[in-house]
């Protein structure tokens, strides 16, 4: 099991490594003169050249990546151009802010997703289970800007009589909880919508597989109670592929969010990240990628470990 771990921690690293190599390749790759672009076109050619200087930018590239990521271990993110303000702490409060809508999104769409999904295949091929097999779908297909506008339209404004909650904007929970509350229900059911319908069909799809099983049936020939034959014997075995798609969905959430929090004008990562794509913002394009990427990979790291713990086939595989 050791070795197991070591070398789901050394791909994940590598993994890290070659997303960073990636995302500064694309960055330099775009055009656009980031100086240029902080300083305004009006400004000399001389400011221009000193900005570059300052932020080594006229250096090669090879050594450019050297020193931010060198920079990155001595916990030095660089300093914004369109900010004026060192990368890390722009992080240090923009991380919470997206974790705060994140964390409560992913808890509420496992609950649900592997709750409606265990309910859809439970009552397989009646009413229940073609209502939740509908919005499961429906969910899937719907853009997050879209549901995230037409919540707003629907809940936050007197289109249709409904002004119950408020538009845009966020609250810290320490500050003022039912503030915050308030104003993170939308986002978070939009973040949460896409997850939800994921692991609906997912679940489903297991708990229709497993309980055609020679050991389900025998436990119903043996006169168990449903509820046990689906909670003690057909759910374990039908989670060990879900859990696999909850690794893989903290990506969809935190990509969700890039959008999100631009529809309720929450400052985040999210929001953070697209202004520095507008404003050719190298390093604080590169550092949340980078943070985002190690977020994912270390969830999914954490999957392929339990993963392992729970299906010791999947561990030896994977020697």
């Amino acid at each position: 099991m050791v070795s197991y771990i070591l070398k789901r921690i050394l791909i994940s690293i590598l993994v890290v490594f070659l997303v960073s190599l990636f995302v500064f390749s694309i960055m330099h790759l775009l055009p656009g003169d980031p100086a240029r672009l902080a300083l305004g076109y009006d400004a000399s050619e001389e400011d221009v050249q000193r900005l570059r200087e300052q932020y080594n930018m006229d250096a090669p590239l090879v050594e450019q990546y050297v020193l931010w990521m060198g920079g990155i271990f001595q916990g030095n993110f660089g300093e914004s151009l369109s900010y004026h303000r060192p990368v890390l702490e722009l992080l240090e409060e923009r991380i919470p802010r997206t974790i705060a809508l994140g964390l409560p999104a992913m808890v509420v769409a496992i609950i649900s997703g592997i709750g409606f999904g265990i309910f859809s295949a439970a009552k397989r091929g009646k009413v229940g289970d073609q209502i939740v097999t509908f919005f499961a779908t429906l969910g899937a297909g719907t853009p997050q800007y879209w549901l995230g506008m037409l919540c707003i339209i629907l809940f936050a404004t007197d289109a249709i009589g409904l002004d119950i909650l408020p538009m845009q904007g966020y609250v810290a929970p320490s500050e003022d909880f039912i503030g915050y509350l308030q104003k993170a229900i939308l986002p978070v059911f939009c973040m949460a919508v896409g997850m939800i319908a994921s692991l609906t069909r997912q679940t489903r799809s297991n708990m229709l597989e497993v309980v055609n099983q020679d050991y389900i049936r025998t436990a119903r020939a043996n006169g168990l109670p449903e509820r046990s034959v689906i909670f003690r014997h057909a759910l374990k075995n039908a989670m060990i592929p879900v859990i696999t798609i909850i690794g893989m969905q903290v990506r969809v959430v935190i990509g969700g969010a890039l959008l999100v929090e631009r529809v309720f004008n929450i400052v985040g990562v999210g929001s953070m990240m697209t202004s520095g794509i507008s404003n050719r913002d190298y390093w604080v394009v590169q550092s949340c990628v980078l943070i985002i990427a190690m977020f994912t990979v270390a969830a999914n790291l954490i999957v392929d470990i339990l993963y392992g713990f729970i299906d010791p086939r999947i561990r030896e595989a994977r020697r």
